[in-house]
């Protein structure tokens, strides 16, 4: 796909007119490798003894299973890897029900009854039949990270990326003022959400999808992207992953997809031969839908990255090299 990766990176090299040193929600639908995505782009912005702090909210503990380490617990902000470019990523995961404890004792002081509370199951109760204040506290945890840098705090980040809840619930997650109209009018829990919102509609924070160039992710984002721009988050780049790259043209595609070819590799028989070029017009099939996704989420006006398929798997490696790629696609330079 040469000629979509071209389009690419002369799209993607403007992707963040924003400031870079703020908060970067990585999105995309179940299976396209968004915390593999969130993973490389924490590592791609770790450069020059920056600190970059990788955070997740679904309990899956999947950043930790992405660097090879154990487990993430409670508040702990553990250095999951140093990277070959000179800095080092951090790991959170954000759980509502500590988060909800924090709040309770941070606003009301009930350290212990707080942890009664949990212990009877109320926390858990109350996060699961009021979404939206789950979704405010999350999102809470990452506010208080981000805002460490402003505040000069020791413990502060240079950037911190947040591996977000798919795009089916993307903008529901990120619009907390909704999320919270029917729990709260004032109060803490309103003024944190204020504080939250004005941080994600700020020029600090900006929300990357991850899709591969299949119908079902391609159709996800656009909607993502369309649902998002009422809430005044702004997109900063769709990263197509695990992209297959071809050198053939367009009309060469075009013709093997058709059959219009000869295949005669010396010693198969005239079925092995047939059989080859099946396959082969079956892929150049393939590869031209998958150009015509690309061009779907080109007419989206976002800028587009890409990531290339690696057969081998992901392991710390393939993670800095899918770092390098996106480096070179996306303007991750910090602003003066």
């Amino acid at each position: 796909m040469s000629r979509a990766s071209t389009t690419s990176r002369a799209a993607g090299v403007a992707a963040l007119t924003r400031p870079r040193n703020g908060l970067h929600i990585v999105s995309g639908k179940g299976g396209t490798g968004k915390t593999t995505i969130a993973g490389a782009l924490a590592c791609a912005l770790a450069d020059e003894g920056r600190r970059v702090l990788l955070c997740e909210v679904e309990g899956r503990h999947g950043i930790a299973e992405l660097f090879g380490v154990p487990p993430l617990v409670g508040d702990e902000e553990r250095r999951l890897a140093r990277t070959p470019a000179g800095g080092s990523v951090f790991g959170l995961a954000i759980d509502a029900e500590d988060a909800l404890l924090e709040y309770l004792e941070t606003f009301y002081h009930l350290g212990l009854a707080g942890k009664a509370l949990d212990r009877f199951g109320a926390i858990d109760f109350a996060t699961s039949i009021a979404p939206g204040l789950r979704d405010v506290l999350l999102t809470g945890k990452v506010y208080e990270a981000v805002r460490r840098g402003p505040a000069n705090r020791p413990n502060a980040y240079d950037a911190v990326v947040l591996d977000a809840p798919p795009t089916g619930r993307i903008g529901q997650f990120l619009n907390i003022h909704e999320a919270v109209s029917g729990l709260a009018k004032m109060g803490p829990i309103r003024g944190q959400a204020d504080s939250v919102m004005r941080l994600l509609t700020s020029e600090v924070t900006v929300v990357h999808l991850v899709t591969l160039l299949e119908d079902m992710p391609v159709t996800e984002t656009e909607e993502a992207v369309a649902g998002l721009a009422p809430t005044g988050i702004a997109v900063g780049t769709v990263i197509e992953n695990m992209v297959s790259s071809s050198e053939l043209t367009q009309e060469q595609l075009t013709a093997v997809a058709q059959g219009d070819f000869t295949l005669n590799v010396p010693g198969w028989t005239k079925k092995q031969n047939a059989a080859l070029a099946e396959e082969f017009a079956l892929e150049a099939a393939r590869t031209q839908q998958h150009l015509q996704r690309h061009e779907r989420l080109t007419e989206l006006g976002v800028p587009l990255a890409q990531v290339i398929f690696d057969p081998q798997g992901v392991d710390e490696g393939a993670l800095f090299a899918f770092a390098d790629q996106l480096r070179t696609q996306m303007d991750l330079t910090v602003p003066a």
